[in-house]
């Protein structure tokens, strides 16, 4: 009798956590994929994930606007370690900075082209694409298409991004924005 009790304890237990793994994975079919992902072999699957996730879940942020998952992905610490002028520090720097963009180019993609995945960090290498239908500053968008690249850096501690070190192709964006 006592077996039969805790088989069917060891049984419920799988079954439960097959549903919640298999929620978990869902919920990361959602996010972005990188076109190339490269990691560094020494990592624990644990680990991986967990610099995996966090990064995925800040592009996914970026390539949607959803922020509920930069919140997810940020340290409540989080530090810009290359901000823009003007750009707030914390995890509601990256917020406000995709709102404005998001509001001349709402239909702004991002595509992770390549993953590196080692120690600490994440690299990615970014590809952002859209059309400028709303206002920059003072510039008005036109529909033109914006099409631009970005590098960013992920220190990641605890499963959260806890800095960020990044650079765009400004040159481009403004360019095409016609702010040059």
């Amino acid at each position: 009798m006592k077996r039969s009790a805790l088989s069917r304890a060891g049984l419920c237990a799988a079954l439960l956590l097959s549903t919640l793994s298999g929620a978990a994975f869902a919920a990361d079919a959602n996010l972005v994929k990188p076109g190339v992902l490269v990691v560094d072999k020494s990592l624990t699957p644990a680990q991986l994930a967990s610099l995996e996730t966090a990064a995925r879940r800040y592009d996914t942020f970026w390539n949607t606007g959803d922020e509920r998952l930069a919140r997810e992905a940020l340290a409540d610490n989080f530090v810009d370690k290359t901000p823009p002028p003007g750009r707030q520090q914390g995890p509601q720097g990256p917020l406000l900075a995709s709102r404005a963009f998001r509001s001349a180019v709402p239909d702004l993609s991002c595509e992770v082209e390549q993953m590196i995945v080692a120690g600490d960090r994440v690299v990615v290498h970014l590809h952002f694409r859209g059309h400028f239908t709303g206002t920059f500053a003072q510039i008005k968008g036109g529909g033109q298409p914006v099409d631009f690249i970005a590098t960013d850096i992920y220190q990641i501690e605890n499963g959260k991004i806890a800095a960020n070190w990044h650079i765009e192709d400004n040159l481009a964006l403004m360019k095409q924005l016609g702010a040059l």
